[in-house]
């Protein structure tokens, strides 16, 4: 089975985060697969953010949606680089990528670009809000969903559960938090499990150990020290 290894919003541990430099880095240094962030802009262009302001991540205040593309694309965000826009990823690397939505309105953008230039091999649609994924497979039959959660109490079995009535193909999960009975019923399931964030050799090991399928990580070196049998 091929473990892959998944840049967080490119290589955010070394580069300013979901800009076009730090996923220029994450392929350079053979990230499998490159996650990143949508919102859409107040003229609903898809922006790649996380957050639904621009105060962390830039040089601006605001929100996302209170701002045009004309606006955002001035904004500095980090190391002189410009808030992308997700055509603009696409363009720049070939490695597929995990584009995760937060809203209705994103995910609805995200899928009508995904259908109108026959993007379901290249992109899977990841979110922690299980309708979202649900209607993004409506969408885009055949599109591949990952749905980002967190066990809680333990119940293993509601996430597992989760995951199969949201469609999706993976389950993400925070590193930590990861049991090996809550793999185990995932691949019973038929899941695939990765986990976050893993940005140390211990935590890849970890990972490992736990039989996961993919680890998504803030930094390019554990992509170099990804080969080694734990």
């Amino acid at each position: 089975m091929t473990f892959l290894t998944i840049g967080h919003r490119g290589v955010m541990g070394v580069e300013p985060e979901n800009t076009l430099r730090s996923f220029l880095h994450a392929e350079r240094s053979g990230m499998d697969v490159i996650a990143l962030d949508v919102r859409l802009s107040k003229d609903g262009v898809l922006v790649v953010l996380h957050d639904p302001d621009v105060d962390r991540t830039t040089d601006g205040s605001g929100a996302v949606a209170d701002l045009t593309l004309e606006e955002l694309r001035a904004l500095d965000a980090g190391l002189g680089e410009r808030v992308p826009v997700l055509d603009e990823v696409l363009a720049a690397v070939r490695v597929p990528l995990q584009v995760t939505v937060h809203d209705r309105a994103a995910s609805g953008a995200l899928a009508h670009l995904v259908l109108r230039r026959d993007l379901t091999a290249r992109v899977e649609v990841a979110s922690r809000d299980d309708a979202l994924l649900a209607g993004a497979a409506r969408l885009v039959p055949g599109v591949r969903t990952s749905l980002h959660a967190d066990p809680v109490d333990g119940d293993t079995g509601a996430l597992v559960a989760r995951a199969v009535a949201a469609g999706a193909a993976t389950l993400a999960l925070d590193i930590r938090l990861i049991s090996l009975e809550t793999v185990e019923e995932a691949h019973a399931a038929g899941l695939r499990v990765t986990g976050r964030s893993v940005d140390t050799l211990d935590l890849l090991r970890l990972a490992r150990a736990l039989g996961l399928d993919g680890a998504a990580t803030d930094f390019p070196e554990i992509r170099s020290t990804g080969r080694f049998t734990a």
